[in-house]
């Protein structure tokens, strides 16, 4: 099956980032950091195959994923890049560092999992039963519910409101074939990583919290964590600002 080529964002000029997004999101979870990267870097933030303007797949695995990220490299005639993966993203980036070292310089996981734990798998197949059900917008009034801080809902609801819209937008196939993507995962063995990694989450994050973050961290050789406070599952649009401070120093950073 032909890999689909990945519609993007493209911005700045210099060094590459890709920056990768979640389940339920789309390239505008990136919007503030592309913004404050592009002064510095080249920004590309690719759609996800059936999210925002890129087509569904008709097989969706993490192994596709990851294939689609190296066709969309190929496509764009980069030979390597920073990256940073949002959730899902940061799967896909892991598993991509893993698989093709020579293509990354450096990598930020943000809200990142290795694989579901056993509530997660329980969730992600209900999900991919309520979206082929046509049960997004349910979906979406619980994903900000349950991922986004207390603070963001009563002091910026505007932002969980933007996390409601982008879940509402999803293709229920692909968002299903996407959950049922993550229930198949298996770890990416990040032990062998060498690249210079950050490793970012919410103090609130229900999917990604501290302990399981930090433990992420503590396996990659030389990485970074951060913790963000008042701060959910979505981290680069609950603290923006500060997400692209953190990404911007790293890459910007002395260590090659």
């Amino acid at each position: 099956m032909e890999t689909p080529i990945l519609e993007y964002d493209d911005a700045g000029a210099g060094e590459p980032v890709v920056l990768i997004h979640g389940l339920g999101g789309s390239a505008n979870v990136w919007g503030a950091q592309r913004s404050t990267l592009s002064r510095e870097f080249r920004v590309l933030c690719p759609d996800l195959p059936g999210c925002g303007r890129s087509k569904p797949a008709q097989g969706i695995s993490i192994e596709t994923l990851v294939d689609d990220i190296v066709a969309f490299l190929d496509h764009v005639d980069i030979a390597s890049a920073h990256f940073a993966g949002h959730s899902l993203g940061s799967v896909i980036v892991q598993h991509l560092a893993v698989r093709y070292p020579g293509r990354v310089r450096r990598i930020a996981l943000v809200g990142p999992i290795q694989v579901p734990t056993e509530a997660g798998l329980k969730g992600l197949r209900d999900r991919a039963q309520k979206a082929r059900g046509g049960e997004l917008t349910a979906i979406a009034d619980a994903t900000v519910q349950a991922g986004t801080a207390a603070q963001t809902q009563s002091e910026r609801p505007e932002l969980a409101a933007f996390v409601r819209e982008l879940v509402m937008r999803q293709d229920p196939e692909a968002y299903a074939r996407t959950c049922e993507a993550l229930c198949a995962l298996a770890p990416a063995a990040i032990d062998t990583l060498s690249c210079p990694t950050l490793v970012i989450t919410g103090d609130q994050d229900p999917t990604a919290p501290p302990a399981l973050a930090r433990a992420i961290a503590d396996r990659i050789s030389g990485s970074r964590f951060a913790m963000l406070p008042a701060c959910g599952h979505w981290a680069p649009i609950e603290r923006a600002r500060l997400v692209s401070t953190l990404l911007l120093e790293h890459y910007l950073g002395d260590n090659p």
